[in-house]
């Protein structure tokens, strides 16, 4: 006899991180920055995953069967999703070979289907590949390949010395911590789970730092243009700069002219994807210097 479903304040604290994730996700979707949209779906991916824990951790999974087959897809999926936000990240065009990078999640996505048309009655058979989806070390290996892969995004092309590609690599560098943190906590469940001392309270906390480096991950890129024209956290991605120092007017006066110039000649506002950190490169100025210049 299966145990009565239930809530508790862990489960209920879970579930509010659910509608989170949900909000995140629809947040992602609704912005008019089309090359997010493989973050939407990598937030959104996780925050089903959760889901499912929610239903288990609950007793609801025997109601509510339909989500049992469905988090390693979605483990399957983070990995190729956070790799063509990098591509978008970087400006370059989709590879056709992109598409191949979700086989993995797509083999998974076959038995997950099988069980909801089971659950359904409306599928009396076998689960073909049932049992792909019943390991972690594949998920485990496949998360971490694309870890190297992210890397190389971050380090295959040496900086030229312009301050967006700094700002660049750190916040790739920080996204790939992020997801790393991830990949670890999701591991530690399964080596901990060999001991005595693990509980219910152990895979909650493990959880916990999965949903923080996931949603971290949204949150900052929701605010990834803020980042990139040095107004969010700026002091995380640019070297710090003599605040003491104040500049003449007379100086301000110049460099605005400077800037007036620019733009009228060159036309960079035609670039969709200009920032202010791009257009303090082709200036020769600090994003903190084109920032003062511009607000005076």
């Amino acid at each position: 006899m299966q145990p009565t479903p239930s809530f508790d304040t862990w489960t209920s604290g879970f579930l509010i991180a659910v509608c989170m994730g949900l909000f995140l996700s629809f947040l992602l979707f609704s912005t008019k920055n089309k090359k997010i949209v493989p973050v939407a779906c990598f937030v959104l991916a996780f925050t089903l995953i959760l889901f499912q824990y929610v239903l288990y951790w609950t007793g609801y999974q025997f109601t509510y069967p339909y989500f049992i087959y469905l988090p390693p897809v979605c483990y399957y999926l983070t990995g190729p999703l956070l790799y063509w936000y990098f591509y978008n990240l970087y400006q370059k065009r989709q590879p056709k070979t992109l598409v191949l990078h979700f086989i993995p999640a797509s083999l998974c996505f076959i038995p997950y289907i099988f069980s909801v048309l089971k659950f359904s009655n409306v599928y009396s058979g076998a689960i073909p590949l049932s049992m792909l989806p019943q390991y972690f070390q594949p998920i485990v290996i496949h998360m971490s390949l694309y870890v190297l892969l992210l890397f190389r995004f971050v380090y295959k092309k040496p900086s030229d010395g312009l301050e967006f590609q700094s700002i660049r690599r750190k916040w790739g560098l920080l996204l790939i911590t992020l997801y790393s943190s991830f990949i670890v906590a999701y591991l530690s469940y399964y080596i901990l789970v060999n001991f005595d001392f693990f509980n219910a309270e152990w895979d909650y906390a493990i959880s916990i730092v999965m949903t923080g480096a996931i949603y971290t991950i949204g949150y900052f890129i929701f605010k990834q243009p803020k980042v990139f024209d040095g107004e969010f956290y700026a002091k995380l991605f640019l070297p710090k700069t003599n605040t003491s120092e104040s500049l003449e007017h007379q100086l301000l006066e110049a460099l605005y002219a400077k800037i007036t110039t620019h733009m009228e000649h060159k036309k960079p506002y035609i670039n969709n994807d200009l920032r202010l950190a791009n257009l303090a490169d082709q200036l020769g100025f600090s994003t903190h210097l084109l920032s003062k210049v511009i607000n005076q």
